[in-house]
């Protein structure tokens, strides 16, 4: 049988459509591969191996009818646990949430199931989804595929182990402060930030989430390619009157301009120099490819986004996070939290208004500098993957790894999609760029992105 990860997902699905290749086929030699490979990383902590198997016979039964199938037929993928999956229980890797069973798909599963998309397991994450470090007390640590020492970034970083190790085509992830671009980074593949909006989120089994993660959090897709990305993101958006959010704007915009804002070190921050290294050979790669690349003198402000951030997540009830925290007993949810306790309670009402005023005003900055320039290439983060679980070194590592996410964080204040591009591994550690465009022009990023895969080339797959 052919390498099933040779294939991207759209040639792949063509191959199922057309019978060349069997449903049940690709779904029993991948289900064969997560039990090669996940005992090596955890990505994938709740099997819906006998589900998959069964939807794989379905589809194959529907093909050889005649019947249409949709674009993902037949694709293999994964859904982080905090989303609502029918007869799986929507944990966040939490304990205290085990008995959280979802009776029905979130809108972006329905969505992915009704183009024939096969889910084939659910990737591990923090506890709570609080941090860049997926380590957990409930299903326990996700390794870098490529480096134990390091981290898989967090919070999808199931979702990133679980690509990297051909485990899947397409991973679904969340991102409100780099949650699909940081474990994108630190495993070495491709992840997209869409627009807030673009694909619609809701957890039935639960509550409305609070005002930061409604105006911030969004889901997407990791992959190994990015036309993968784009299939995925085909597959994942699309109205849904259950998220108040979601918007029915189409995913190809009009022309625009070849330009590209070279930002190496934005908000003054340290850059490393095989970050900046690879930021500048990505900037050639455009040249070479007939954009034009500029170093603007003036880039909007990022740092005032971040502390922006920061305050609207801890005014949604913190003492209640807290709380779960300690129920919980999760050691890096509590070390976070703690951390930024003090910052907490001293956000009253009138800080509570200016964090709307003042991010109005970053956000029409931004929509007027990424008029002029469509494409941002920037970090994703100040320096290198980092080591596992370095947030448990004491409050003062945590405000630094704060201070060097600045590119993770900022953008979601901002509403902007992002995408992150790997650029390689030495010695073991991965590295990468991101991508920031416009509101609703993932097609930018991706049309850009492709430019940078086919310079630094594909990303590997971990055996």
């Amino acid at each position: 049988m052919t390498d099933l990860n040779a294939l991207s997902a759209r040639e792949l699905a063509a191959r199922i459509r057309s019978g060349a290749i069997g449903a049940v086929d690709v779904v029993g030699e991948t289900l064969d591969r997560v039990i090669r490979m996940n005992p090596k990383v955890n990505a994938i902590v709740q099997n819906c191996g006998a589900d998959a198997l069964a939807e794989a016979e379905a589809l194959d039964a529907r093909i050889a009818s005649g019947r249409p199938v949709g674009p993902l037929a037949g694709v293999p993928v994964t859904i982080k646990v905090l989303s609502d999956q029918k007869g799986y229980a929507s944990t966040n890797s939490c304990q205290i949430y085990s008995d959280v069973i979802a009776t029905q798909d979130t809108p972006f599963l329905r969505h992915m199931r009704q183009k024939d998309a096969i889910v084939i397991g659910r990737t591990n994450t923090p506890a709570f989804s609080y941090r860049w470090f997926t380590t957990n007390d409930f299903y326990g640590a996700t390794r870098n595929p490529h480096h134990d020492g390091l981290t898989a970034g967090g919070s999808s970083g199931g979702a990133g182990a679980a690509i990297a190790t051909g485990m899947g085509h397409i991973a679904h992830g969340t991102d409100i402060a780099g949650s699909i671009r940081y474990p994108a980074y630190a495993c070495g593949i491709q992840g997209l930030r869409p627009t807030p909006g673009r694909v619609p989120m809701f957890n039935h089994s639960g509550a409305d989430r609070g005002i930061g993660p409604q105006l911030m959090a969004v889901s997407g897709p990791l992959a190994r390619r990015v036309d993968d990305l784009r299939l995925g993101l085909e597959g994942m958006a699309g109205y849904a009157p259950d998220d108040v959010w979601s918007a029915p704007v189409p995913l190809i915009g009009p022309a625009y301009r070849r330009r590209v804002a070279l930002v190496t070190h934005p908000g003054g921050m340290d850059t490393a120099p095989r970050i900046v290294a690879d930021l500048e050979r990505a900037a050639q790669m455009f040249r070479e490819a007939g954009w034009q690349v500029d170093v603007p003198a003036v880039v909007p402000d990022m740092r005032e986004a971040v502390e922006l951030q920061i305050d609207l997540w801890l005014s949604d009830d913190h003492a209640t996070k807290l709380d779960a925290a300690q129920r919980e007993g999760d050691a890096g949810a509590i070390a976070l939290l703690t951390h930024y306790a003090d910052r907490a309670a001293q956000i009253d009402v009138k800080r509570f208004g200016e964090l709307f005023i003042r991010r109005a005003a970053l956000i029409r900055a931004w929509r007027a500098f990424l008029a002029d320039y469509p494409v941002v290439l920037m970090p994703n983060c100040a320096e290198l993957p980092f080591r596992q679980d370095q947030d448990l070194e004491g409050s003062d590592m945590i405000a630094h790894l704060w201070d060097v996410m600045l590119p993770q964080i900022a953008i979601p204040v901002l509403g902007i999609p992002a995408i992150s591009i790997a650029s390689d591994v030495q010695d073991g550690v991965p590295s990468g760029v991101q991508l920031v465009c416009p509101p609703w022009r993932e097609d930018i990023c991706l049309d850009a992105g492709e430019i940078l895969e086919r310079g630094f080339g594909f990303p590997g797959l971990v055996s």
